[in-house]
């Protein structure tokens, strides 16, 4: 798959009078200290910045799983999940750190157990040889709320997953 860097994507955009819509992500590895990666999601576009840092974009409806890591010497000290949707340029959405423009929230955690506990959960859904980037979005926001309570969540099945994808298609 070829990758076009966000810069190729404003230009030919420029050329053609139109706004480029791509969500942007700030991906950042640091060994050990600071590791911000995606978990799933097919970037549109990848601009290296250097040896620690690229920039990866997104189209619009393309969901995507944004995890953020930092530790000190002493071990972890901040670990979140993000899983988002990008929208459009001139759609509305929610801010988020290192995601630019923004984009709309589906699951938003912090803290390493609860982390941890929906990296499991996207791990069963690829068991079921299920793509998490197709996944129902109301499935992530429903994850997000039960861990954020404390809860347990229920599971994704193939035949949830069926049903979203009829509804998907009638949608369109």
């Amino acid at each position: 798959m070829t990758m076009s860097t966000p810069r190729q994507i404003e230009n030919s955009a420029a050329a053609t009078g139109t706004k480029p819509h791509i969500t942007r992500v700030e991906l950042i590895w640091q060994e050990k200290e600071i590791e911000f990666w995606l978990r799933f999601g097919h970037p549109r576009a990848e601009q290296i910045v250097d040896a620690h840092r690229r920039v990866v974009g997104f189209a619009p409806g393309a969901i995507f799983a944004f995890v953020r890591w930092h530790a000190n010497e002493y071990g972890t000290i901040a670990s979140h999940l993000t899983i988002a949707c990008a929208v459009r340029t001139c759609d509305p959405c929610q801010s988020h750190p290192f995601i630019d423009p923004g984009a709309e929230i589906l699951l938003k955690l912090d803290g390493w157990p609860r982390v941890t506990r929906a990296l499991e959960a996207i791990d069963v859904i690829e068991a079921m040889d299920i793509s998490p980037e197709d996944v129902a979005p109301d499935h992530w926001r429903h994850l997000h709320h039960r861990l954020a309570a404390r809860e347990a969540p229920r599971g994704y099945s193939r035949l949830r997953h069926a049903a979203w994808l009829k509804r998907r298609e009638l949608e369109r």
